[in-house]
């Protein structure tokens, strides 16, 4: 049935009634009456009931605002569909394209929108060896308000990185020729306040675009990674100034592979992007002293100098009291003064190599990584790097023939890269699976020790197929159970942060909180080693934590979820990106959203059936 309706007539009844707390969404935590009479001139009528439904009534209301019409007709069956089927519905609809950017013409005032870093001036800035970007974005800022592009120097240096920061801006990302049209190679954001390209997000990110049909999403996600590896020498944090000594969680491989697989591309595309991807390989991950420990294996180690920009004032409040004491100085003017380096403390030096190794990681932050990360082999990390082995020895064997030459006139075969991943293998074995513990630990280089920390990077193993069949037993069996909860696996077990210090912060990475991420690699590893049940139970367990939030919180899709209380409301550091919109979402989360395609994607029909009654997993399990 469709309800001809007065747009704002009816939003504004609806909201006087119904969002007695004034956010402008309509959830459990509005104490109105819960049912509305929606009737219009053509005499239907529809008593609407229930927090879920009179909360898309709002949302297909605020869509239909946007079309600018007084009136607008609502479809009853949008109302009541089914909260499964309408949150997918959206993701691939409506999501994605909401958080589609470019930078470009059309997409660069959007960019360099910015509610991190107040500047009178955008800076956007192109790098020294792409002379061709840096004379067509010079010729837009004429046409764009605040716009500022400068050219990086060639040495991209700590010391020159540093004084960036005095004039923080976004990086210039790769461009295209489109009918004789310069245009930006599109891209996909998470969301909410971050408002740029994420190195280990956009691997995510593209697994749900090509499930979603948007194969050329995921494609200029692997060409804009090609881009900074050329022109930034690493796959970025994030296409930010102050990310440049910075790299992320190595997924490139991954994502050729994906992308070849799904969408079978040129045999010359799939050449281009495996000479980068060994280019990366060699020189951000295998140069001796930086992320390759002489053990063979590697570890996160960001360069950089002295405070992470990124954080907000009082952040790190903990660790500069002590300091801001030893310099007899209040406390903020000993922060200003250490991060213009107008101070300098060899021991703070190195906390934050650490941290800024930590949030090199993606784990930002985790008590696992604070004032260690660079000494530790991590069990993430080498997992990744034994998966870029393999998928490179992949690639070589299934496209090229078992022979391939890269950009130095190496020529490779397939062996070579397999004996590489045998001898990680090797050496993750010895050193980093705890055969008593029965778990996999990071391994702390420095001082030849394991770091026993019991974190869900465990699982990684899993996902990139290194485990023989009795570690992947003893994982599924004995390790599992300990991180579960009601909606997914935490960060960690509760033990590991119970063993911490009473004063250690609460930390987003940490018990009890639950990401995207360690569920997908979780469920892709399970399926591995064809523990099918439990993959099932563990994909139902947060696509029903996914599915209960959004329905009683106006369709919310958030950065990550407490699984402790099995709720989106989270007060721990950065608080839950997502949760902040009106009316209606029109983002999502990037790789919240393609934790939920992918889920869908795998579940059988009659957990589906039970996840649209929501069931809760735990009279299922």
């Amino acid at each position: 049935m469709k309800f001809k309706l007065n747009i704002n007539q009816t939003l504004q009844r609806l909201l006087a009634q119904e969002d007695t707390d004034g956010d402008k969404k309509i959830t459990i935590d509005d104490k109105g009456p819960k049912t509305f009479l929606l009737e219009d001139e053509n005499g239907n009528s529809l008593n609407i009931e229930g927090t879920y439904h009179l909360s898309n009534l709002l949302q297909e209301l605020a869509l239909s605002k946007k079309s600018n019409s007084e009136f607008a007709e609502i479809n009853s069956s949008e109302i009541i569909e089914n909260p499964v089927s309408r949150i997918s519905r959206k993701i691939k609809n409506l999501y994605w394209n909401g958080l589609t950017r470019t930078i470009d013409a059309k997409g660069v005032a959007k960019i360099v929108e910015d509610d991190k870093i107040e500047n009178a001036i955008s800076y956007l800035y192109v790098p020294a060896t792409d002379t061709v970007a840096f004379e067509y974005f010079k010729n837009l800022e004429a046409s764009i308000p605040k716009l500022k592009v400068v050219q990086l120097a060639k040495d991209i240096s700590s010391e020159y990185v540093l004084t960036l920061n005095k004039k923080p801006g976004i990086l210039a990302l790769a461009l295209q020729q489109d009918n004789k049209e310069i245009k930006g190679v599109p891209f996909v954001v998470p969301g909410g306040r971050f408002n740029e390209m994420y190195g280990w997000d956009s691997y995510f990110i593209a697994i749900g675009l090509l499930l979603d049909n948007k194969p050329e999403l995921a494609v200029g996600i692997a060409e804009n990674f090609k881009y900074q590896i050329d022109h930034y020498g690493k796959i970025l944090n994030a296409n930010r100034s102050y990310y440049l000594t910075r790299t992320q969680p190595p997924l490139y491989t991954s994502l050729i592979v994906a992308i070849t697989e799904n969408s079978k591309p040129e045999k010359d595309w799939i050449a281009k992007h495996l000479h980068t991807a060994i280019k990366e390989y060699q020189t951000v991950w295998m140069q001796e002293g930086k992320r390759l420990t002489p053990n063979g294996l590697n570890r996160y180690k960001a360069e950089g100098i002295g405070l992470p920009f990124e954080v907000e004032v009082g952040h790190f409040d903990d660790v500069l009291e002590k300091y801001a004491l030893l310099y007899n100085l209040p406390l903020r003017e000993f922060e200003k003064k250490y991060l213009d380096r107008e101070i300098t403390d060899a021991s703070l030096d190195a906390y934050f190599v650490h941290d800024r190794s930590m949030r090199e990681s993606g784990h930002d932050t985790t008590n696992r990584f604070v004032n260690v990360c660079a000494d530790l082999n991590t069990i993430d990390l080498n997992s990744l790097l034994y998966k870029y082995e393999i998928d490179i020895a992949f690639l070589i064997e299934t496209e090229f023939d078992n022979h391939f030459t890269d950009e130095k006139h190496t020529t490779y075969s397939s062996e070579y890269w397999k004996e590489k991943a045998a001898f990680r293998k090797e050496k993750i074995n010895e050193l980093l699976w705890d055969t008593n513990a029965g778990i996999y630990y990071d391994y702390n280089f420095v001082k030849n020790e394991p770091h026993q920390f019991d974190a869900a990077a465990t699982f990684y193993p899993l996902w990139a197929n290194l485990c023989n069949a009795e570690q992947a037993e003893v994982l599924v069996k004995n390790a599992l159970p300990k991180f579960k909860l009601k909606g997914g696996i935490a960060g960690s077990t509760k033990e590991a942060i119970d063993d911490l210090d009473v004063n250690s912060p609460q930390r987003q990475w940490d018990y009890p909180f639950g990401w995207a991420p360690h569920q997908m690699f979780l469920w892709e590893g399970l399926l591995n080693y064809n523990y099918v049940n439990e993959a099932q139970e563990m994909i139902y367990r947060w696509l029903w934590l996914i599915t209960r939030n959004a329905v009683d919180y106006n369709g919310t899709i958030p950065e990550k979820f407490n699984l402790e209380t099995s709720s989106l409301k989270i007060f721990a550091e950065y608080g839950n990106v997502g949760t902040a919109f009106d009316y209606i979402t029109e983002e999502g989360f990037g790789w919240m959203n393609a934790s939920y395609q992918v889920g869908l994607s795998i579940l059988k029909t009659e957990l589906k059936e039970e996840l649209e009654k929501l069931t809760d997993p735990d009279t299922l399990f």
